[in-house]
């Protein structure tokens, strides 16, 4: 099941990309510049021009299962698409993060330079094995996350299981605290001392389950039912219907429910169903491409300021 979910097509490789696949030709215009797209035989192209001059590179790695940017390498460096695919679109836009940049010239508006350390990250969480002794290394990478990339030890495991060995079992996750797994998730998702260190505030944290999640009033660094996995299964797709998270919810919000180590868990006075459509809201992102679910529990009040 876990190769079906996002998480396993966090990288796309030319020719097993199916949005490409499906989207030949996309095109997008703003300002100055023209943006295409187009694939042919399994080979992608990024075009982008001023009407005068063009700049052409192929697309080598596409991070994104459904909504995807993409980053090429020029002259040893990697950059990152100004435009990007949105399947609330159904077409392109401009990726987000980067609404306000106003390209000058044709080299800016292919796309936006990514320093080693943060070309070393997008890699890293979205692909197995892209970093190793600490450096990016392109010649391992395989695409999407994989056992190995959150079970250490996993593929030399496999290895000794098929010869009958069994003693090199990985650590099991599942023994980890709600904040260990906090911070492990977090990772990729941006743990709450990434996000506070790097001075990270405003409607774009939504993208930060982990932070978001560490800053609800009942997070619990040491309660499992508030733990990353008490939600969600990261080996299965991402389950969708509000209901599904009621049993959650009341699993502490229940009159039966065991105490948290605060006391009795308060009872929600308007429903016991689709708690999370309540307090736990969607947020779009500037742009209005990207919907999150806002990880940060809590009684939510018409009007209110996005928390930080």
């Amino acid at each position: 099941m876990q190769s079906e979910t996002p998480m396993a097509h966090g990288v796309e490789l030319p020719g097993a990309d199916p949005v490409l696949a499906a989207h030949p030709n996309l095109t997008f215009h703003q300002g100055a510049y023209t943006w295409t797209v187009e694939t042919r035989n399994g080979h992608s192209v990024y075009r982008v021009t001023d009407g005068t001059n063009t700049l052409s590179l192929p697309i080598h790695w596409a991070f994104g299962a459904q909504a995807q940017t993409w980053v090429f390498e020029q002259d040893g460096k990697f950059y990152e698409s100004i435009v990007s695919f949105y399947p609330s679109a159904n077409g392109l836009g401009v990726t987000t993060g980067d609404e306000r940049l106003t390209p000058q010239t044709l080299q800016e508006a292919m796309g936006r330079e990514l320093a080693p350390m943060d070309a070393k990250l997008c890699f890293g969480c979205h692909a197995s094995n892209a970093v190793t002794s600490h450096k990016l290394s392109l010649a391992t990478l395989h695409p999407g996350v994989t056992c190995a990339h959150c079970h250490e030890g996993a593929l030399a495991h496999a290895a000794d299981a098929a010869g009958g060995d069994f003693s090199s079992t990985p650590p099991r996750l599942q023994d980890m605290s709600a904040e260990s797994f906090s911070n492990f998730c977090g990772q990729c998702h941006r743990s709450w001392e990434t996000v506070v260190r790097n001075g990270w505030r405003g409607v774009f944290d939504v993208r930060f389950q982990p932070y978001r999640l560490t800053n609800s009033r009942c997070f619990n660094g040491t309660d499992p039912r508030i733990r990353c996995i008490a939600c969600h299964d990261p080996h299965k797709d991402l389950v969708r219907n509000d209901l599904a998270y009621d049993s959650k919810c009341l699993a502490c919000h229940a009159p039966t429910a065991r105490p948290t180590s605060t006391g009795k868990a308060k009872m929600c006075p308007v429903a016991t169903s689709k708690c999370v459509s309540c307090h736990m809201p969607k947020v779009t992102l500037p742009g209005g491409y990207l919907r999150f679910t806002d990880h940060q529990i809590r009684i939510v009040r018409a009007g209110e300021a996005f928390p930080n």
